[in-house]
């Protein structure tokens, strides 16, 4: 995720200290920007990453806050745009940062999260919430075709990999 780190720090600055802790804001441009940069909407246009970026707020998170709970319905999906969090998984443990992104499955199917992600530090994430994203997916079919497309190509790339 090189390159979303400087977005991702720009965006987490222009927010910081203007609202207290677990406030939801609305984004500005920025935000389509460092969303253009994650693999799921790398492929949409500048006006589809706009409306994409419209469905997005912004949230702190505490210290030890439970962001995410392996086992409940997903529902949202997050950028860290400041501060650290580790997913905990059944057997490893992967450390999150600036830049960093998860939930982007729970978009799509709301399967129960696998993990939980807990939040190392205060955390700042931009949040796309599910409920909001189906909504634009039904107004706006060509985004579901530009993630599909996304999609396809990655199950195409890890099928090449394993016959090799």
């Amino acid at each position: 995720m090189q390159g979303q780190t400087g977005l991702a720090q720009l965006i987490a600055e222009g927010r910081a200290g203007s609202a207290p802790a677990h406030a939801h804001q609305p984004l500005g441009r920025e935000a389509a920007t460092l969303l253009a940069e994650i693999p799921l909407f790398a492929s949409l246009s500048k006006r589809h990453l706009g409306k994409v970026a419209g469905c997005a707020s912004t949230k702190r998170y505490a210290p030890h806050t439970v962001i995410v709970h392996r086992g409940r319905p997903a529902d949202a999906f997050y950028v860290i745009l400041d501060g650290t969090a580790h997913v905990d998984v059944p057997g490893r443990e992967v450390t999150l940062q600036m830049g960093d992104f998860f939930g982007e499955m729970a978009l799509i199917d709301g399967e129960p999260r696998s993990a939980s992600v807990i939040a190392d530090s205060d955390v700042f994430a931009l949040v796309i919430p599910r409920a909001k994203f189906l909504k634009l997916l039904e107004s706006e079919p060509k985004i579901t075709l530009g993630i599909m497309s996304t999609l396809t190509r990655r199950i195409r790339d890890m099928q090449a990999v394993a016959t090799i």
